[in-house]
């Protein structure tokens, strides 16, 4: 064999040169994950004497409120316009005096990974009546829409993009499989603006016969996936000029499609946004770039194996000298993406994304034992120009293919799944209440707002919202759906103006009453209850 030309430099020192810097290019600014509501006030479930002046919403991380909406009791709606954002709150103005009966507050937020999250909150002027009806119910098209979407726009950037550097860097120019490459970048070329408008469907809550509304795709460019998709845009265009371009500009076009992939990835998502971020980000952008170096590559070498099996000698050889480091990139940085995300192991069964983790994982594991074969058993005897195996090496690639698009369509699963950190993130955080009435009122908080041991604080305060100089406070919770007797613990006054009761043991989720027994003087005790919200661990 003639020695290769001088100006093919090493394809793994390129590649890891190319993968540091563009780590470098991506290191983040701060955000958190996958909002979840922590607290309403009214809180949820609660009765208020009069009607409230405002309305606000606490969540997990900072939200960008999309759609306000109020139901009066007669099932009327209001759209709320007038809110101030104060970090984690949403406060919204009241338009109007509230009558009699039971109230809807209905909101849908986008959050820093630029998922839409919604929800309602109920609460009572007065007395209690029949609910407003509230749809919350799942879109099913639209999320089989959002999931097509995703998987096509993965095949382009990790097939298509991947594809075409594959192509210009292993294949010596080759033409076999570029149609291929070519109808992949295409599907990622339609599957990107087309995923944009679903996106804003989604953060809207709207159906997709509204797809061509111009307040959708302001709303989705507006969100974290907007940059993904315009990353992504670019990435696909470069990788498939890299197709058609001089040989001169081949391998540079190529590589540059193949580092925006990486950095369409870290764009946005639940692990890009994952904190330690100078970590997450970083990953994420590796990560992706490895699974389009590796995949992107099979289908030109199974069918150059194929149809040009004496030609096949220089890309198979390449492709196996690269590998080896291209995949421990992969398997390093997706272990500590997915420590990161699921914490604790009880998390891969308890939730819906590690579920989803493990089916992966389980993919993950037959593909590398059948990459591995491949590797060290099939590789040296095709190259040798072993016909059989040659064929055998071609077969083992096509499964390799499909599992690759399992995996695919695993990962566009965790679209609809909050990852396990932002769940431990959200049951961490406090619930509160505020109760009130003529004679007295107190704004109640328990943290963590979740089954276990938990602490309490309590704000006392007069009918009219003025200082109550309490003698004595006692925190008296129970659950009578559940047969749990009243827990009556004395609180302590600690000199900050609260009232504690430290290390409490709630021991189911669910709907507790909190009463409050203030003992005003020798020979008055005022009570206040309302309902209160536990979250289970």
């Amino acid at each position: 064999m003639p020695p290769e030309p001088p100006s093919h430099q090493p394809v793994t020192s390129n590649l890891l040169a190319a993968l540091v810097l563009m780590a470098l290019l991506v290191l983040p600014g701060r955000a958190l994950a996958h909002a979840a509501l922590v607290a309403t006030d009214p809180a949820d479930g609660t009765v208020v004497m009069q009607s409230p002046a405002h309305f606000s919403l606490t969540f997990s991380e900072p939200v960008s409120p999309l759609v306000l909406t109020f139901v009066r009791p007669d099932g009327t709606r209001l759209a709320l316009t007038s809110f101030r954002l104060n970090d984690r709150t949403v406060e919204i103005d009241n338009p109007e005096t509230l009558k009699s009966g039971t109230h809807v507050l209905s909101w849908r937020v986008i959050s820093e990974d630029g998922h839409p999250v919604g929800g309602s909150a109920l609460f009572s002027i007065g007395a209690p009546s029949a609910a407003p009806a509230v749809g919350e119910a799942v879109d099913w098209t639209l999320r089989a829409a959002i999931w097509i979407g995703k998987f096509f726009l993965y095949a382009g950037l990790f097939l298509g993009a991947g594809g075409a550097f594959s192509l210009a860097w292993l294949a010596e120019y080759r033409r076999c499989g570029r149609r291929f490459v070519i109808g992949t970048l295409l599907c990622g070329l339609a599957a990107a603006p087309f995923s944009l408008g679903l996106q804003g469907l989604d953060a809207l809550g709207a159906p997709l016969a509204r797809f061509a509304a111009p307040v959708v795709w302001k709303t989705a460019l507006e969100t974290s996936f907007g940059w993904t998709v315009l990353v992504a845009l670019i990435a696909l265009g470069l990788a498939l000029l890299s197709l058609a371009a001089p040989r001169t500009f081949r391998k540079l076009l190529a590589l540059a499609g193949l580092v925006g992939v990486g950095g369409a990835l870290a764009a946005s998502g639940h692990a890009s946004v994952a904190e330690p971020q100078w970590l997450t980000r970083p990953l994420v952008f590796l990560h992706g770039t490895a699974i389009a170096f590796w995949t992107g590559a099979l289908a030109p070498l199974g069918l150059v194996l194929r149809y040009q099996p004496a030609e096949a000698k220089v890309f198979l050889r390449r492709f196996s000298r690269a590998i080896l480091p291209v995949v421990a990139v992969l398997a390093a940085s997706g272990m500590v993406l997915a420590i990161i995300q699921v914490q604790t192991p009880a998390a891969l069964i308890g939730t819906a994304y590690g579920r989803l983790l493990l089916l992966k994982l389980a993919l993950l594991l037959f593909l590398f034992t059948l990459a591995s074969v491949n590797r060290w058993t099939l590789t040296a005897p095709a190259e040798a120009g072993d016909t059989e195996v040659q064929r055998r090496l071609v077969r083992s690639i096509g499964i390799e293919m499909l599992i690759v698009l399992a995996v695919f369509g695993v990962a566009a699963g965790w679209r609809f799944t909050p990852p396990p950190r932002a769940l431990a993130i959200a049951a961490a955080q406090p619930v509160s209440v505020h109760i009130h009435t003529l004679k007295a009122m107190a704004d109640l908080s328990i943290t963590p707002g979740h089954a276990g041991q938990v602490a309490a604080s309590m704000v006392i305060m007069t009918g009219d919202f003025g200082p109550l100089d309490a003698k004595q406070v006692t925190l008296v919770l129970s659950k009578p759906d559940s047969g749990i007797e009243p827990i009556k613990r004395p609180a302590t006054k600690p000199g900050d103006g609260t009232w504690r009761v430290d290390n409490l043991v709630i021991p189911l989720a669910g709907r507790w009453n909190a009463r409050l027994d203030i003992l005003v003087s020798d020979f008055e005790i005022v009570k206040i209850e309302a309902p209160i919200d536990i979250r289970g661990e």
